[in-house]
């Protein structure tokens, strides 16, 4: 007798894939989520540790919320979401393997979504629940969690992948408090750039340090932190193409959508083996610790990905 398929997991998981084959759209939902309940901008929060008790309840309604309009899912009529004409209902939790499942989800397919900010990583994964793999309930709404050798159940769309990093996080804490501890917004986004540089650095950071709406101008040219670190031999690329040509050519992190990376250079030396870009005319380097000094290129401002950086 042949092996039994769930042909609506198997549908879903289509589905699912189709719409975002690596992930990218996912990633992007949960680094924005976790930010947006952190709201560093108004809180200056960065650890999900400070959240209060409501406010990682909502967590899970949030990201529900938001995969829904990423992906366009339709209304179930009795779980969360149809996907590809399939009830699927959607379970959130910081601990992977501990989501709550309702009574309500018994026998009907659950989007299993776990997303770590000390990790860095996030899963997503399908499930059909099964009594038999769950837990006796032990809560009053009679929510039950999932055996731990029943996990392998789980059909994963994607499993422990890189999150964007949260990086007021993950800084050492010296650095963090050097950055934190300026007075203003413009000198605290200038210190982050000199002290997390060869890293993605998120809007929603620039937000936090910040701690101002308009933190794009303390960033850009003439009055923010490009013009003020050139002369520490600073440049600071966004998600202009041209500027991730140079991320490429130096071999450090492309800046994607919203993000900004940032390095000290010094002119190019033939023979040195270092990796080469062409600013301005001229070639540029990576500078070691013991290298002098020197005053940065000015970047292009053209050619942007989005228009804004």
């Amino acid at each position: 007798m042949g092996t039994w398929v769930d042909e609506e997991i198997t549908a879903v998981y289509r589905a699912v894939l189709t719409t975002d084959p690596g992930g990218n759209r996912m990633r992007r939902v949960l680094r924005d989520v976790i930010d947006a309940v952190l709201d560093g901008s108004q809180t200056g929060r960065y650890n999900l540790k400070e959240l209060f008790k409501t406010e990682k309840t909502r967590l899970g309604a949030l990201v529900e919320i938001a995969i829904q309009r990423e992906f366009h899912f339709a209304d179930g009529h009795e779980m969360d979401f149809s996907i590809a004409d399939v009830e699927v209902d959607c379970l959130f939790s910081l601990t992977l393997g501990h989501w709550m499942f309702p009574p309500a989800t018994l026998g009907h397919l659950c989007l299993l979504v776990w997303a770590d900010d000390n990790q860095n990583k996030w899963s997503v994964g399908l499930l059909r629940t099964n009594p038999e793999w769950l837990h006796p309930a032990k809560s009053r709404d009679l929510k039950r969690t999932l055996k731990a050798e029943h996990r392998n159940k789980i059909m994963w769309l994607w499993h422990s992948t890189d999150l964007p990093e949260n990086i007021l996080l993950h800084m050492p804490e010296a650095d963090r408090e050097a950055v934190l501890g300026k007075r203003s917004g413009q000198s605290r986004i200038n210190e982050l750039f000199r002290r997390v540089q060869h890293r993605r650095i998120g809007r929603n950071v620039m937000r936090s340090v910040a701690q101002q709406e308009d933190y794009m101008k303390r960033i850009r040219g003439n009055v923010g932190a490009r013009s003020a670190l050139r002369h520490e031999g600073i440049i600071v690329m966004g998600d202009y193409r041209s500027h991730q040509d140079i991320a490429v050519q130096l071999g450090l992190p492309v800046p994607e959508v919203g993000e900004f990376v940032s390095a000290r250079v010094v002119p190019s030396v033939p023979g040195n083996g270092r990796p080469i870009a062409e600013i301005g005319g001229e070639s540029w380097s990576l500078a070691l610790p013991g290298d002098p000094q020197v005053t940065a290129p000015e970047l292009p401002t053209t050619s942007a990905v989005d228009g804004q950086q």
